[in-house]
């Protein structure tokens, strides 16, 4: 951290707001108050629904129109004398924001623009501060796209945003906000879409800017690890409220509010489950003992397994030139075989682009894709035609990594979590459908009443929570799971999960979860797949493939983890000569499929 100048640059005083809704005014923001320093890293934590999000939204002027600012001051101190952002114009907001203040969103799909290309959203605010000319604009995108670690830089700054993962999308909005060399950041949970190797690059990335321009950054997130890699200050917000403020060390150390205890007890922590060959539930407050002491055996290995898949690929398209010809195809997926058991937790962990979500998305064959097989129960099923196939998507079902795209903004909740069970009959209509909604909603740690709201009145976390219940309405056979704990605080995590994992030993449900979470997955998983480039390099048990990683990915994957430790904080080396090999290639061009070693009766890793 640079050296702390006495002024604040930017300091929240008494804020308090609240939101008009259907059900009367609600609460969002309660005497907040709380500064940030020159050159200083600021990380506000707290549940999904704490304020976290309000607070930077209100500092940005992008309050809704239903927003009450009731009480407060937003102070803004450059070099010469203060600015009320709260007393500005729109015209004046416009001009500080984007240039002075500049803020990274949690949800990349709904803040970028869907009809224009990526080049043109990256160099708009350069050229709309007039801050250079077009060429220079061009380059600089260019160069902030290598720095957040996006090959194929040609390709994405003339992609449009849907022809991109998530991750990417969410590397994308990062060098979005960091175009204009803002002196405030604001980043609302800028990580929360990235596996631990990409987060840990853009994390040392955000480090160096505000070392170099003394930059100040308000870090919104509910990874503790990851506040404790990269924070000076720490406000932990609960219910509107600021109840704990201090330096990363005291707070993470000698945490004096109940809340900010609680927070930290429910980190998971890699390396809790080295000596558990089954997975096990989270330990919660007020939970029995006995249940923590449970290894979760619900995986029957016994029969065949329930899905069978092999030769996976997907290839993307890639128009080109005057007549927008397929000249090349992006090889998303590349010949991948994999197995899942019934009550089993199969996870696949990996890069964000690397094929994951790819892969769950063409088993319920929401994108085109080819295969050898694949068998469902011992059934083939991928030459069922889209009526046949219509059945299967009962048993399978899917939790979306941007909750907020997958919900339908005109329905309430309640609704979109009935939809299920209209159109599949298991309700004739919306009020035989109400027990089986607010039973899910309580399930998921919402409220009964919550049915009656829509989507746009919950947080990121909410909504994820929402789209959960949805996936569970059918009781399927497998659940694919694509980030679907992401947006979540550690505290509703360790619960949904625990949920997840009482589903499944309930009903014998199983999870194909995707995540980048490595401390989630070794407690959650039987086995697990780590994908690069669209293969999977290594596939074991969870236990196998954490305690003896052999493929150097792998081994970076684990290394790459925060650790919600201050104290153990380490600087990390990133080899930044080498960007990823580009995953497209030439028509007709076809790749290798993998071929593997075994390093143990439950333990394979790709061939070098």
């Amino acid at each position: 951290m640079t050296e702390q100048h006495t002024t604040p640059l930017l300091s929240v005083e008494n804020l308090s707001v609240a939101f008009r809704g259907h059900e009367g005014v609600n609460q969002a923001l309660d005497d907040v108050s709380f500064s940030i320093g020159r050159g200083e890293i600021v990380a506000v934590v707290g549940e999904s629904g704490s304020g976290k999000s309000v607070t930077s939204l209100t500092i940005m002027g992008l309050l809704s129109d239903n927003a009450v600012i009731q009480q407060g001051r937003i102070a803004y101190q450059p070099k010469h004398s203060p600015i009320d952002l709260l007393s500005l114009t729109d015209n004046e907001k416009r001009a500080i924001r984007g240039k002075d203040i500049s803020m990274i969103f949690q949800e990349p799909m709904t803040s970028l623009n869907p009809v224009l290309k990526i080049g043109d959203q990256l160099t708009e605010a350069l050229l709309d501060h007039q801050l250079c000319t077009h060429n220079e604009a061009y380059n600089k995108a260019c160069e902030l796209l290598k720095q957040v670690h996006i090959a194929d830089v040609e390709r994405v700054m003339s992609s449009y945003p849907d022809a991109l993962s998530g991750g990417m999308r969410q590397r994308v909005m990062i060098a979005l906000a960091l175009t204009c060399d803002p002196q405030i950041l604001i980043a609302d949970e800028p990580t929360t879409a990235l596996d631990v190797t990409i987060q840990s690059r853009i994390l040392r990335i955000l480090r160096d800017l505000q070392a170099q321009r003394d930059m100040s950054v308000m870090f919104i997130t509910h990874d503790m690890g990851v506040v404790a890699e990269v924070a000076d200050k720490v406000v932990v917000m609960f219910r509107g409220k600021v109840v704990e403020t201090g330096d990363v060390n005291t707070v993470f150390h000698a945490p004096k509010h109940p809340y900010t205890q609680a927070l930290l007890a429910a980190v998971p922590k890699l390396g809790d489950m080295t000596d558990s060959y089954w997975p096990k539930p989270f330990e919660l407050v007020g939970q029995s003992k006995a249940l923590e002491a449970l290894d979760h055996r619900t995986a029957n290995y016994q029969g065949k397994p329930l899905l069978d898949v092999r030769g996976l690929k997907v290839y993307y398209p890639v128009r080109s030139g005057i007549l927008a010809r397929v000249r090349h195809e992006v090889h998303a997926v590349e010949q991948i075989d994999f197995s899942i058991w019934p009550g089993e937790t199969l996870a696949i962990v990996g890069e964000s682009g690397c094929g994951k979500s790819t892969t769950g998305r063409s088993l319920l064959r929401l994108i085109e894709s080819q295969s050898e097989s694949i068998h469902f129960e011992g059934k083939e099923i991928s030459l069922l035609n889209d009526k046949g196939f219509q059945p299967i998507r009962r048993e399978m079902q899917m939790v979306f990594q941007d909750p907020y795209a997958s919900l339908n903004p005109r329905l309430t909740v309640g609704f979109s979590i009935a939809e299920p069970l209209l159109i599949h009959g298991l309700a004739k209509d919306l009020k035989e459908a109400t027990p089986a909604v607010e039973e899910l909603l309580i399930n998921v740690g919402l409220k009964p009443e919550h049915a009656q709201r829509y989507p746009h009145e919950f947080s990121g976390g909410q909504r994820q929570r929402i789209a959960i219940a949805r996936a569970m309405a059918l009781k399927p056979k497998i659940i694919i799971a694509d980030e679907a704990v992401s947006a979540l605080d550690v505290s509703i995590q360790a619960q949904v999960i625990n949920l997840m994992m009482d589903l499944q030993k309930k009903m014998g449900v199983a999870w194909i979860f995707i995540s980048h979470d490595m401390a989630v997955v070794e407690r959650i998983a039987n086995r697990v797949a780590v994908m690069y480039l669209g293969q999977i390099v290594e596939m074991g048990s969870r236990q196998a493939v954490f305690n003896s990683p052999q493929h150097p990915y792998t081994q970076r994957l684990l290394d790459s983890v925060p650790i919600a430790d201050p104290k153990r904080r380490k600087e990390r080396q990133f080899d930044d000569s080498e960007l990823p090999p580009s995953p497209m290639r030439l028509v007709g061009v076809e790749g290798q499929k993998t071929r593997y070693r075994q390093i143990s009766q439950e333990h394979w890793v790709a061939e070098a």
